[in-house]
């Protein structure tokens, strides 16, 4: 078995300026592209706060259930029983998804973590559970050294506009727009 050498590269300082980057579009690899960072950053004894919104306890997240044994990561929110639906949205969605929002926002401010990934937060806010205003404060509240990672499709202009970093997966070709379902270990 093969080790990777130690790294040598430096920490970043306090001083250093913390990103805010967004994956969005209608393409796959939104959260594969922010859990990739995080394991990359854990894997550097980073700290990492991951609040997960939108998506169900139903839908088994091979992702969570990894995570939640790496040590440097905790884990937040994403305790529906089924995916939220816009059009279906309940009080306790609602609730949910602020109080995953607000234990996101402790542990931003606690000093205890270097990253902060909010994986379909960009959907929390097109659907309603979160308030567009309540992620912009959010984002002006992140101490310089933070890095910040936002998920999701339908990223407001407004919130393009304050990140550093905007990439926009495109779908080019799907296999479920051919009646191909998602692959367990593989999708999710």
């Amino acid at each position: 078995m093969s080790h990777e050498p130690p790294c040598n590269e430096p920490r970043p300082s306090p001083g250093d300026e913390g990103l805010v980057t967004i994956f969005t579009g209608d393409g796959k690899g939104k959260t594969t592209a922010a859990i990739g960072t995080a394991v990359r950053a854990a894997g550097h004894g980073f700290k990492v706060f991951i609040a997960f919104f939108a998506k169900g306890d139903r839908y088994c997240r091979g992702e969570a259930g990894f995570l939640s044994r790496v040590p440097g990561i905790t884990i937040a929110g994403g305790h529906h029983p089924n995916w939220i639906i816009k059009d279906k949205i309940k009080e306790e969605d609602i609730e949910m998804a602020t109080a995953t929002l607000d234990a996101a926002r402790e542990a931003m401010l606690s000093g205890k973590y270097e990253l902060i990934v909010l994986d379909e937060i960009n959907i929390a806010i097109n659907f309603g559970l979160v308030g567009l205003d309540d992620v912009k404060d959010f984002i002006r509240a992140k101490p310089r050294p933070v890095e910040l990672i936002l998920t999701g499709r339908y990223a407001e202009p407004e919130l393009i506009q304050m990140a550093d970093l905007v990439t926009e997966m495109h779908m080019v070709k799907h296999p479920f727009s051919h009646g191909v379902r998602a692959h367990l270990g593989i999708d999710y």
